[in-house]
Order: structure tokens, then sequence, then C-alpha cells
């Protein structure tokens, strides 16, 4: 989070009408103002009691095919949010395929047998919209935001997109080409590098532990690879279409049953087995010599969204790392000055979620910064935060959770979410009073039940001569 500069209007309004001051009056002013703010400081005002979350119904039917849809009404601009997803991503790619469903995502957009890349362009654009693809771990969207009248138009545009795309094979090295570029960037990053060891260590083999390919890897793929995966793993049987927003719901069905309802039902979905937790705490320091700062990865494995104390362990990171006044960010950022922007999260992959903090520590405090944060772990072990603090946490939460909900997208996006994971509508409508009604002692038990520091793994990136010695009171640093 960055502060900008304060604008006062008074100062403004004063200059416009020609009142000016005396270098003296000035320097008076100036000397005194901050005595006089942090005299007359006050308590600022109780945060406000969380709205509830209303979802709106969905209208829900399947094709005969197997792809599903969900339709739900939201908002009064006249805006329909249309996103087709497709359970395929890099998890369905092979360890010597990194990046491949990246490659094949990026193709999608450069026209359809019927369209060129820039007529599919233009048409979209006259819908008062843009088609864009994004492609993650376990599922790829198709997606585009367009004028409500639109609608039927841009399901009939999307449907060729994914029924019969060109893959032109003239595009393919320019596309290779920015993702060779993306690539060198990232590995020049010591977040990135950071990131890429840590999903190795809590991921192993498995696909969620393959990020990046290799420069080789990359420049060596075919079109009829890209082809060929699209062929493997897309289909009607794996897709559910999402439409959000204002829209005339029998005409968008009538579109969607004409556009969608003689797709070939294609490969089921696929099963992909979860990786096995790592059986104890592995050290990785990568070597950037005479680094200013260090980059820190710290975390584990846990129970995903589908574990009935998913929402208690949310919280729980939240008010341990999660929020900008959360326990670790106030102790390495605020009091001890280690850090500007240290966070935690939670990863909800499909098949295996992890909780990880980071942080860019200045490099001498690197051993201080992570004894901090393991710190606060401990202390949260040991005693349940107060009701004041659990009670800012939540509100936060909550508030949150409804802003992410407030665009046709956002809906979208949720209810994608609980598809993703069987959770179901109710999960959404509740969770707002599941999070309010979490107690301190359940954040304590949290703690003790999920974050256990000597199964942590542990990534550093930074100057070895000097970080190596930091790191040796917690494990010998593999190499």
């Amino acid at each position: 989070m960055r502060h900008g500069s304060i604008w006062t209007p008074a100062f403004c309004r004063s200059a416009m009408l020609g009142i000016s001051l005396s270098l003296t009056a000035a320097a008076v002013l100036t000397i005194s103002a901050p005595r006089a703010t942090a005299q007359q400081k006050e308590t600022p005002p109780a945060v406000g009691e969380p709205k509830a979350f209303r979802l709106p119904e969905r209208r829900s039917f399947t094709l005969d095919n197997g792809m599903q849809v969900s339709m739900v009404p939201f908002g009064t601009v006249p805006k329909v949010y249309v996103r087709l997803g497709i359970m395929a991503g890099n998890a369905n790619e092979s360890a010597d395929h990194i990046w491949l469903a990246d490659v094949t995502g990026d193709l999608l957009q450069e026209g359809t047998t019927s369209r060129s890349a820039d007529q599919l362009a233009r048409e979209v654009a006259a819908m008062g919209g843009a088609l864009s693809v994004s492609v993650g771990p376990d599922r790829s969207n198709v997606m585009g935001d367009v004028l409500s009248a639109r609608g039927p138009a841009f399901v009939r545009v999307l449907a060729d997109v994914v029924r019969h795309p060109r893959f032109p094979e003239s595009e393919l090295p320019r596309i290779i080409n920015n993702r060779s570029r993306q690539l060198a960037i990232a590995k020049s990053q010591p977040q990135a590098i950071a990131s890429e060891r840590f999903a190795k260590l809590i991921y192993g083999d498995h696909p969620y532990g393959r990020i990046y390919p290799t420069e080789a890897m990359l420049k060596g793929y075919t079109i009829d690879e890209v082809r060929s995966f699209w062929h493997d793993n897309v289909g009607a049987a794996r897709a559910h279409l999402y439409v959000t927003g204002v829209f005339d719901a029998d005409a968008m069905e009538r579109a969607i049953r004409e556009a969608f309802g003689d797709w070939e039902r294609g490969p089921a979905p696929a099963s992909v087995a979860p990786p096995a937790p790592p059986a104890a705490r592995s050290v990785a320091l990568i070597d950037r010599p005479n680094a200013v700062q260090s980059t820190i990865y710290l975390g584990l494995r846990v129970p995903g969204p589908t574990d009935p104390n998913w929402v208690p362990f949310a919280v729980t990171n939240s008010l341990l790392g999660g929020a900008f006044g959360s326990r670790i960010t106030t102790n390495i950022r605020e009091q001890k000055g280690y850090t500007y922007s240290p966070y935690s999260f939670i990863n909800a992959a499909k098949e295996g979620a992890y909780w990880a903090e980071t942080a860019d520590v200045t490099t001498n405090v690197t051993g201080p910064s992570l004894t901090e944060i393991f710190g606060e772990i401990d202390r949260l072990q040991r005693e349940a935060p107060s009701h004041a603090e659990l009670h800012g946490i939540q509100s936060y939460i909550a508030g949150t959770f409804i802003l992410q909900n407030s665009s046709r997208s956002g809906v979208a996006g949720q209810l994608a979410y609980v598809d993703l994971y069987g959770l179901g509508d109710d999960w959404l409508r509740s969770y707002v009073q599941h999070v309010l009604a979490v107690t301190p002692e359940q954040v304590q038990q949290m703690t003790e039940r999920y974050l256990h520091p000597e199964k942590m793994q542990l990534v550093v990136v930074g100057d070895k001569k000097v970080v190596e010695p930091q790191l040796a009171k917690w494990a010998t640093v593999a190499p």
C-alpha cells in the first residue's frame, strides 16, 4: 500500500483569494501545527457493522452435451458479462510442456476459421466490449463484458472462438517471443524466483509445482502441439457458461442453446491426483550477490475450501498477516521497519491449498525478520486475540467480500469459485455470517492446528554470504 501526499483544500482556497502569510508567520504555523495536531488527535469512530451479502438467485440448466449454464441478473447498468469457464489449465500440462496452456490461450484470440483476429476484435468492440482469455492451474476462461442488447450476439461469437479456433501457425513465433520476454523478466525478479522454488518445495513433481518452462522448452512448441492440447482438453463436458448483469433471459438462453447445443461433448473432466505434502521442513537459499534485500517465502500445505475450518482459518490468516493492520505487518513493517509490504495469503488450489507469508526485507535483518514472524505465530498459538482486534479484522474481511461481489465479473467469479469446489450458493450467502461468528478461541485453535513452524518450507533469495549465517538456527540450508 502506498501513501501519497495530502492535498489541503483550505490552503488552496486561501491562495486563490490572495491571502498571504509572512515568512515568520508561516514558520510559526509550520512549527506549531504538528504539536496542535498531536494534542487534538481524536479517537477514530467505531467500525460500523458489516452488511450481509445477498446473492441474486441464479437460473441454471445443462445442455444435452454436458455444458452447464448459470444466469444471474445483477445491477442496473445495461451491460452483460459472459464468461466460459473450461476445466483445463496448467495442471493438464506434461512436465516437458510447461506454459503450453498459456500459449494456447494466447493463440485462441487470433481468430476463428470464419473470422480473422482483426475481424474478431472489431466485432466485439462494436458490442461495447473486448474478448479476453485467462489461464490458471485448474481452469481457463474466455470472457467479455458487452452492452446488454448485444449479449446474444456475443454468445455466438464466443461459441465460434472456442468451437472453431484458427490457431494460425504464422502467429506462433510472435506469441512465443512475447512469452519468452515475460519469462526472462520473471526469472530476473527475486519474488518470481522465490515463488518458483517455493512451489517446488510445496508440491514436488506435481503440475502445481511447475511454474516456469525453460527457454528451450518454450521455443520448441509447435502448432500441432497447441492444437492437440486444445483437442485433448476442451469440450462441452468441461465447460460452464456464466452470464451476469442486465440481460433478456429468454433471448440469452436461446442464443446459448443455438450456439453451443451441438458442440461436441469432448473429453470428460480430467482427474488430477493431489500432490503429496512435504514430510519435513526444507530451507532453500538462492544467491543474489550483493542484494540489498532478501525475499522471503515461508509456508506449508493446509486444508482447502471444502474443509469446515476454512472460514475460521481465513480469518486467522487475515489477523496474522493477511491484512494491512495484521500482526506480522504491524511488527516487521510499522514497529521494526524491516520491510515495506509483507503479507500472508492462502492459495486455494483445487487439489492442494497452502498458506504462505512473504516479504522483501533488508538483507542484514533476514534472520530477525523470520524470528519475528515465527514469534507472532507462537504468540497467537499461546494466546487468543482480543474481541476488539478480531472484530476489526472480521469487519475488514466482510467489507472486502461484499466489494468483491459488487460487479458483474465479481459475481461470476464467486459463482465459479463455489462451483469449482462444490460448495453451493448457500456458502456465498452465509459467508459474512460465518466470518462474523468466528471467536477469538477459534483463531487460537486454527493457529495451533495448522501453522506448524517445524513443517514450513522456507525460501530466501538474497546475498548468500550475508544471509546464510542468519538462517543456521532454523535448519541446514539445502544446496
